[in-house]
């Protein structure tokens, strides 16, 4: 039971810090939110 409970929970907290993360990257915009943005060759292409 308790085992269920934190297995559960982590995947809760999981989820929760991957919808953030991505939140806080897409209001960044298309280029900012980029892993590569400072090595991108294409950064003339980003509205």
């Amino acid at each position: 039971m308790l085992a269920s409970i934190i297995i559960g929970a982590a995947i809760f907290g999981y989820a929760g810090w991957a919808l953030i993360k991505y939140i806080k990257n897409s209001k960044k915009g298309k280029c900012a939110g980029c892993a590569i943005e400072n090595s991108c060759q294409t950064k003339d292409k980003c509205i």
